[in-house]
């Protein structure tokens, strides 16, 4: 494991840092096309994905819909609503450059994220995990980004030690607590503000957005 600008790792998010929230964005389609106001669909199907255990490997696609369907009262088969959601993690290319060009320079890269069995699909569709040395997925590892032993998991799976990683995140809850584990950490809010505080920690990486 290789060394630059302090780092020795970096842990990427999945939804919001690395691709499009298409959790969120899937669920604003399904509930318009409804004719549902998104601001009450969307929290309660965020709240449903914990309460059911589908982030933490506790039930499958088919029992978190059921759920879904029951709470909300909104119609269609788990196929079409999977759809809406995966269609919408879009990929960012300029996320990838950067995981690209820190494994080039020798460090060690993984995915961090509060994520389900779609993960998988998702890596099927768009050859996501090839760029990185380890997936963590709190769907596999029953653990989620709310605990500090999902990140002192990861850091360990990775031979990382917290002060030379790096956590990029579009949750501040997240981050907070990465921060209080001694990672340096990133909030991902849009790609001009990301690269500039990501130029200013690691010139070399924050020069890939060019």
């Amino acid at each position: 494991m290789g060394q630059l600008c302090g780092l020795s790792a970096i842990f990427f998010d999945f939804g919001g840092v690395l691709a499009e929230e298409g959790f969120r964005e899937g669920l604003i389609h399904i509930a318009r096309t409804a004719g549902r106001d998104p601001a009450e669909v969307v929290p309660a199907a965020y709240e449903m994905a914990w309460s059911t255990g589908f982030v933490v490997g506790g039930c499958d696609e088919a029992g978190f819909w059921q759920a879904f369907r029951g709470a909300t009262g909104i119609v269609g088969d788990d196929a079409a609503l999977t759809e809406a959601v995966l269609s919408r993690f879009v990929p960012r290319p300029f996320m990838f450059a950067v995981a690209d060009a820190a494994r080039a320079a020798g460090l060690a890269t993984a995915i961090l994220s509060d994520q389900t069995e779609w993960l998988a699909r998702l890596d099927a569709r768009h050859d996501v995990f090839s760029h990185f040395d380890m997936i963590f997925n709190s769907y596999d590892h029953g653990t989620t980004k709310r605990e500090a032993a999902f990140f002192e998991l990861a850091l360990s799976g990775l031979g990382a030690p917290a002060t030379a990683s790096l956590f990029i995140d579009d949750a501040a809850h997240n981050t907070a607590l990465a921060a209080t584990l001694g990672l340096k950490t990133i909030l991902y809010r849009d790609r001009a503000s990301f690269f500039d505080e990501l130029s200013t920690l690691c010139p070399p990486l924050g020069a890939t957005h060019v």
